[in-house]
């Protein structure tokens, strides 16, 4: 049989050979090369669409919160266990606790109140869009700018109340 089949008797046993198969004629350089898998240290030479930086922001609200995970219910704890304890966690954001300055608190705080908002508006987005079959490019590029304005106008407002500023 030719070899362009693919098949080929070698040694008196029948062998598939895909050569053949590899052999592209009609295809451009560029288009055989293999950009490899993309880290994380890659991500800013891409220039992604408003869509992607959703998507990645979105896994990264969701792992802050999972690490963020013991402060928030120590959080929740010292505010509702009793009076002086609510005393103490009102004081953590006026004095700090031990080594921690307020500021630094209120800064994880900030990135906290962040990756929940950010977490929940790109969440809605996404069930916004899996109910309504909303999928085109131009509406998924809305709704994206839709999520990245609105959590930054929420976190600054929310982060202007939590430093004081009314």
């Amino acid at each position: 049989m030719p070899a362009a089949c693919g098949l080929v008797l070698h040694c008196n046993k029948l062998v598939f050979d895909f050569t053949w198969f590899h052999q592209e004629q009609n295809m451009p350089e560029l288009s055989r090369q293999r950009p490899g898998t993309m880290r994380l240290l890659n991500a800013t030479q891409y220039r992604l669409p408003p869509a992607g930086w959703v998507s990645i922001l979105h896994r990264l609200s969701g792992g802050l919160m999972f690490v963020l995970l013991p402060l928030v219910i120590w959080l929740f704890d010292m505010s509702l266990t009793s009076e002086i304890s609510f005393g103490v966690f009102s004081s953590a954001f006026v004095a700090g606790i031990g080594f921690v300055p307020a500021w630094l608190l209120k800064i994880v705080v900030l990135a906290l109140i962040w990756a929940y908002l950010f977490h929940f508006v790109a969440g809605v987005r996404h069930l916004w869009m899996d109910m309504t079959h909303s999928v085109s490019y131009q509406q998924g590029r809305i709704s994206a700018w839709i999520t990245l304005v609105s959590t930054a106008v929420l976190t600054l407002i929310l982060g202007a109340r939590l430093f004081g500023a009314f």
